[in-house]
C-alpha cells in the first residue's frame, strides 16, 4: 500500500496562486520548503517592536541599505518567507523587477512572540542553509534580541543574546549599533 505524498508547491506557482486570488491577498501565509504557512495574528507586542525596528533602522542605514518589512525574499526555488524586516543591499529597480535573493540580503529579523521555537528551528535552519550572513530573533517574550550568525549547512555557528535595549551593530555595519 502506498504512502500518501505531500505536493511541494514552487515558489513561481506559489506566486501564481497569489496572482490568481487562490491566495487572498489580506492572507497572512509564507512558502516554506514548499508548503504554504499560515502565520498566527500579529499582537501588538510584536507590532510595537516591528516598528520600532523599521525606524531605526531606515534612520540608521538608508540609502546605503534598503529597509523591507513583511515582504517575500525568494531563498529557493520552494521557499519564499516574509521576515518581519530584511536590511538589504540598494539596488537599481529597488526590487521592482524581482524579489530580493539571499546575496541581497545583509540582516534578517524575526519578531517572536507565539512563533519563537518556530523561528528558532525552521526559520534559522533555512536561513543558515542560504547562506544567509546574520539573523536577529528578538524573543518578545524574554525581552532579548537573539544575534545569530556564523551560517552553515545546519545553522549558525555563533549566538549572541542582548537585554532589551542594547544597541548592537549589523555585520554590514560594524561601526554602526541600532537600538532594537
Amino acid at each position: 500500500m502506498a504512502e500518501p505524498t505531500r505536493y511541494r508547491f514552487s515558489a513561481d506557482a506559489y506566486q501564481r496562486m497569489g496572482e490568481a486570488g487562490i491566495i487572498p491577498p489580506d492572507a497572512r501565509v509564507e512558502l516554506i520548503e514548499g508548503e504554504v504557512i499560515e502565520k498566527p495574528p500579529m499582537g501588538f507586542r510584536h507590532a510595537g517592536r516591528v516598528l520600532r525596528l523599521t525606524n531605526h533602522l531606515v534612520s540608521s542605514y538608508y540609502p546605503r541599505a534598503l529597509v523591507l518589512a513583511q515582504c517575500p525574499i525568494r531563498l529557493s526555488d520552494h521557499s519564499e518567507p516574509e521576515p518581519d524586516l530584511a536590511l538589504l543591499r540598494p539596488r537599481q529597480d529597488e526590487y521592482t523587477q524581482g524579489l530580493a535573493r539571499p546575496e541581497d540580503v545583509l540582516l534578517l529579523v524575526e519578531v517572536s512572540d507565539s512563533t519563537l521555537s518556530y523561528d528558532r528551528g525552521v526559520k534559522l535552519a533555512l536561513y543558515a542553509a542560504n547562506g544567509i550572513p546574520e539573523v536577529w530573533v528578538v524573543n518578545v517574550g524574554a525581552s532579548q534580541l537573539e544575534v545569530y550568525r556564523e551560517p552553515t549547512g545546519q545553522g549558525y555557528g555563533s549566538r549572541t543574546d542582548y537585554p532589551d535595549g542594547t544597541a548592537v551593530a549589523p555585520l554590514a555595519f560594524p561601526d554602526e549599533p541600532v537600538a532594537w
